[in-house]
């Protein structure tokens, strides 16, 4: 990134990432996973997958096993049915966050409950050095739309920050053994926000990553819906996302995040600051 240049966004679009139709499985790959390799876009950071998936009604992923990442699930619609090798069951509803560090190895099946189908962002990322054969451990936290609405809620921080509670259910984020944070947002029209990125020691330019949510149902091609302005709060380029639509941010030091609604209908979207 040019040091004239306080961010540099370069768009992730819809219709370029991986997806595939499997019938009982509609899904999206921002990052190479499954049978979708792109060398370009392998990982980012510490964000290693980013899929989002929907399941049919009673149907869903059977008992397979993880080890060594971070993994957690924003549930968006639907109800999301889990069970684990750690004696872990429970079924969580929109708004939920469930976070599981694989650590050693975990075995889990992750379905859809009742009779609709369920929506959610899969998401991996690698742990710090030196954590990745840790025990296993898994929480789940819940946020209303409210919690949401007009603000960068946080919804996962690092195990070791001042931010979270270890305790399974606590409020606030969800820990996660990694220098990753994740924010949910729900925006409304004419409404725009700024974010200030997390103090960091490194002089480096700092990456983050944004991802529209794609709320009106399955699209592979051109994004459509909802309208989303991206971009530095004082200067730079500015880009406009739709549903489906993300963003690799490249940040300069002491630069802020804009984002600010252009469309007629809410944005729902996440944003990934790392370190």
């Amino acid at each position: 990134m040019s040091s004239s240049r306080s961010m540099e966004i370069i768009p992730r679009r819809n219709a370029e990432r991986g997806h595939a139709d499997h019938g009982w499985l509609k899904t999206f790959h921002t990052f190479s996973f499954a049978n979708y390799h792109d060398f370009k876009h392998e990982s980012f950071g510490s964000l290693r997958v980013l899929n989002e998936d929907r399941v049919a009604p009673r149907t869903g992923f059977g008992t397979h096993s993880h080890q060594e990442f971070e993994i957690f699930s924003y549930v968006i619609s639907g109800a999301l049915e889990h069970q684990d090798s750690m004696g872990n069951t429970e079924i969580l509803s929109r708004g939920a966050l469930q976070m599981t560090s694989t650590g050693t190895g975990i075995s889990h099946s992750e379905k859809a409950h009742g009779p609709q189908e369920v929506h959610f962002c899969q998401i991996w990322a690698s742990p710090r050095p030196g954590e990745g054969k840790g025990k296993p451990a898994y929480s789940t936290r819940h946020f209303t739309d409210e919690d949401k609405r007009n603000q960068f809620r946080l919804i996962v921080a690092p195990s070791d920050s001042s931010e979270v509670s270890l305790d399974r259910e606590a409020e606030g984020p969800a820990p996660i053994r990694s220098q990753l944070r994740a924010y949910a947002s729900l925006v409304d029209p004419g409404v725009s926000l700024t974010h200030k990125f997390h103090p960091t020691h490194s002089t480096d330019t700092r990456k983050a990553y944004i991802h529209v949510v794609q709320s009106s149902g399955y699209n592979p091609g051109n994004a459509r819906g909802v309208k989303l302005r991206v971009g530095a709060q004082n200067e730079g380029p500015v880009i406009e996302l739709r549903e489906g639509d993300g963003s690799y941010l490249l940040v300069g030091k002491d630069t802020e995040l804009k984002v600010e609604n252009a469309g007629e209908g809410v944005v729902e979207f996440l944003l990934f600051d790392m370190e």
